[in-house]
């Protein structure tokens, strides 16, 4: 959530800086302006009412002895004074949630860095890691060389829940949790923590990292009170952990790591990656998050991003990291690289992990701090990342390691989890 004061300070500024995400949210800017204008007025009335009632009531005493009759009517111009401060304190409350409900539908100023752009072709290219492989045969997509190796099996998927599922059986479910492991592990010797979060969260801890009130229809809702949802990545309970806390300066940064089954329902995706493990409905994700000062949270996006990167240098799978312009970027980010696998059937490289810096945007929605050098309280920056997506990771082991007879080829570091290093048909 952006800072009121932002908006009063500059709206036009503001107004500059998040049109280059989307020019429509220049008329939030706008009506947040006015209506917080408006709470100002109203605010300073209150406390002008709030002085003269107290200005006169230190007075009521005496003249109640000496001057009955003028205490009496100043007691009347007090009691029309509490009245208007009601009227006043009601105004108040209604402007303030006003303003909230529509700051929470403004997403996240994007950083100096972050290239002005209206899509993903905008996109500026940082690196390209690793070489793309050379075949010489025709490669198969991941679902085709999973189906024929009988680790895939979408049709018993689509019978138990519909389209946009999967379900892996034998060698493939080996497989994935091997891939889970090798994760876990690789970014544990990296400083994060492990945590196993529940995968139910209530409704105010999506509200924390952006998820509601906007994007509720992509959400998988429960039914019954208190209202709760299935989590749509381990970023939600990961970054709440600590809501509502003043964090020691000493102890930053947090640095979380999970694997937690994903649910969403990828509302405005249908006819895009409708097979195979790209784009389901379900799926399991390795999730790092970062909590950090204001000072060096940009400094941790580089190191995460890093720390991403290195599950698919160490797979030794191909792949490029871009940084997304304005119009491409999440909303409650502030500037976020997209980490991208080379995938053969395709002959490009798909998104695997994205890895962003929300600045304060979150922290102000959860109300997260840390205590400055000063002592003086200040709202952190979190961070999260893909470390990685466990699906797309498996499907691009298929397809870029696949061979000519139709086995795939276990990376040489998996081998210690999966206990070979080849699978073939069975």
């Amino acid at each position: 959530m952006l800072d009121i004061k932002l908006i009063a300070a500059d709206a036009e500024e503001i107004k500059k800086i998040i049109s280059q995400r989307d020019p429509s949210y220049g008329a939030m800017i706008d009506q947040a302006a006015v209506l917080n204008a408006e709470y100002k007025k109203i605010l300073a009335r209150a406390e002008e009412l709030r002085s003269k009632r107290n200005e006169l009531s230190k007075h009521v005493g005496v003249l109640r002895r000496d001057k009955p009759a003028e205490a009496e009517k100043i007691m009347a111009e007090v009691t029309d004074m509490k009245n208007e401060m009601a009227e006043k304190e009601t105004s108040l409350e209604e402007f303030k949630k006003k303003i909230e409900n529509l700051l929470l539908n403004i997403p996240n100023l994007p950083h100096t860095t972050v290239p002005a752009g209206k899509n993903e072709t905008e996109n500026k290219e940082v690196r390209r890691v690793g070489a793309v492989p050379n075949f010489n045969f025709k490669p198969l997509d991941h679902h085709a060389v999973g189906e024929k190796l009988g680790i895939l099996d979408f049709e018993t998927a689509a019978t138990l829940s519909g389209s946009r599922f999967s379900l892996l059986r034998g060698d493939g479910a080996k497989l994935e949790r091997a891939l889970i492991n090798y994760m876990l592990d690789m970014h544990a010797k990296n400083g994060y923590t492990e945590i196993a979060p529940p995968a139910v969260v209530n409704e105010n801890i999506l509200v924390g990292t952006g998820q509601l009130p906007k994007f509720r229809e992509d959400m998988y809702a429960l039914e019954g009170e208190p209202k709760q949802f299935l989590i749509s990545t381990a970023e939600i309970p990961l970054t709440n952990l600590n809501r509502g806390k003043i964090l020691p300066a000493e102890s930053l940064p947090l640095k979380y790591v999970a694997c937690t089954p994903c649910f969403r329902k990828e509302s405005g995706a249908y006819g895009k990656d409708t097979r195979g493990l790209i784009r389901n409905h379900q799926f399991d994700k390795v999730e790092l998050v970062m909590i950090s000062d204001r000072q060096k949270s940009f400094e941790c996006l580089e190191i995460m991003t890093a720390n991403a990167e290195a599950v698919l240098s160490g797979l030794g799978l191909a792949y490029r990291t871009v940084l997304l312009c304005t119009g491409d970027m999440g909303f409650s980010s502030a500037k976020t690289y997209d980490i991208e696998v080379w995938m053969p059937s395709e002959n490009k490289y798909r998104e695997i992990s994205s890895c962003s810096d929300c600045t304060d945007f979150q922290a102000r929605r959860m109300n997260l701090r840390c205590k400055t050098e000063n002592g003086k309280p200040e709202f952190v920056h979190t961070l999260n990342g893909s470390g990685v997506a466990v699906g797309r990771t498996l499907a691009a082991i298929l397809e870029n390691c696949q061979t000519s007879d139709g086995s795939v080829l276990v990376p040489p570091a998996l081998v210690p989890y999966f206990g070979k290093d080849k699978i073939t048909s069975k």
